[in-house]
């Protein structure tokens, strides 16, 4: 699916080394961006419309993927310069439940991803970035809501729309770190619910991509769930949620400037994750900015592919439901490493894509 966020001039606004460089967004994408800019020698603003970093998470535990790609997420952030100065789980051990309450053990002999914590806090990813961003020099203006740019610059503001939807509760437990998901119709409409809990803090949330006017049953009901098949123990709860935006477009430009993240649709559409192609683009469009290259052609030959693929996981497991989710459970168990397996989702689906067809002539 090709959706274009707007106008896709490329880069009229090419600065030179002097000149300021303005990103919109203080999130992953916008401070990688931001970082990379000031690693590269330019003067870099930021506004972000927040009183803080990471606002709208607030203490949400999150998966930092870490199965797209052959290369680990921690050394591809290294690699690029960006700092990992935050708190990670390597979640190698975990649980997963189809919706007959089957256990399937989910193992990787490699991180099948990384729990982080979203928010302000120090030892949150979002701090490590904007403690690195104000270490070289960025300036970042908290309360700067800025509608649009008249010089060079970045924008990543974030999602502008609803494609999916976690909801839940944040918590303090005395339950041991872990992973735990659940596929489920009947909890998470199109997608999972999940448990996480580290260091005596815990989410749990449903992540539902449809009938999210029912959230609140599918979110008791999750609760529900979680407490009958692994104890779940809550202690001082706090409602949550978020959403996520997510298509591939056809321009990664708006009106000549860069777009970044969630704000150009750059997220996992079968998983929900976008934490790793917000930073890889942010990084992206900030060297395009910087060498004169050209943006599309990066990002494009970065992430253009999987996250097609991801769309047709999607339309598979969309119309599959509950059946899907658990051959899915037994495809990865069957395979002995979770990662390998999700890995293998992610690569050429030739095959994948000719089903979708025939699935879309059915349902008509």
């Amino acid at each position: 699916m090709d959706v274009d966020p707007g106008s896709g001039m490329k880069d009229v606004f090419a600065p030179d080394e002097s000149t300021p460089i303005e990103v919109v967004g203080a999130g992953p994408a916008g401070l990688a961006a931001a970082i990379t800019l000031a690693r590269g020698g330019r003067r870099v603003v930021v506004h972000e419309a927040q009183r803080e970093v990471g606002h709208r998470f607030r203490r949400d535990l999150q998966g930092l993927e870490n199965w797209s790609s052959a290369r680990d997420i921690l050394d591809q952030m290294r690699e690029a310069g960006l700092s990992t100065g935050f708190d990670a789980m390597p979640c190698t051990h975990g649980v997963g439940f189809d919706a007959w309450d089957r256990a399937y053990p989910l193992k990787s002999s490699r991180p099948l991803c990384y729990l982080v914590e979203r928010g302000p806090r120090p030892g949150s990813l979002d701090r490590a970035l904007l403690d690195q961003a104000l270490a070289l020099g960025v300036e970042v203006r908290f309360g700067s809501r800025k509608q649009g740019l008249s010089g060079p610059g970045i924008l990543a503001s974030g999602p502008r729309m609803a494609d999916a939807i976690a909801v839940g509760y944040h918590f303090d437990s005395p339950m041991p770190d872990g992973f735990r998901v659940i596929l489920d119709e009947s909890l998470a409409p199109g997608g999972y619910a999940y448990l996480l809990t580290v260091g005596g803090r815990g989410t749990v949330k449903s992540c539902m991509f449809r009938d999210f006017g029912r959230q609140r049953l599918y979110v008791e009901r999750t609760v529900e769930r979680f407490r009958r098949l692994v104890g779940l123990d809550m202690l001082s709860p706090r409602f949550h949620g978020g959403v996520g935006n997510f298509f591939v477009p056809a321009t990664g430009y708006h009106d000549g400037h860069p777009v970044v993240g969630e704000q150009a649709g750059f997220q996992d559409a079968f998983g929900g994750f976008g934490m790793r192609y917000a930073m890889l683009s942010g990084v992206m469009a900030a060297e395009s900015l910087m060498d004169g290259t050209d943006y599309d052609a990066s990002w494009q030959g970065e992430m253009k592919r999987p996250m097609q693929t991801a769309h047709v996981n999607r339309a598979i497991y969309n119309h599959l439901g509950n059946r899907g989710y658990r051959w899915l459970l037994r495809g990865q168990a069957w395979s002995g490493d979770t990662r390998a397996f999700f890995g293998w989702l992610y690569r050429s689906a030739r095959v994948r894509r000719l089903i979708v067809p025939w699935m879309q002539g059915r349902r008509a």
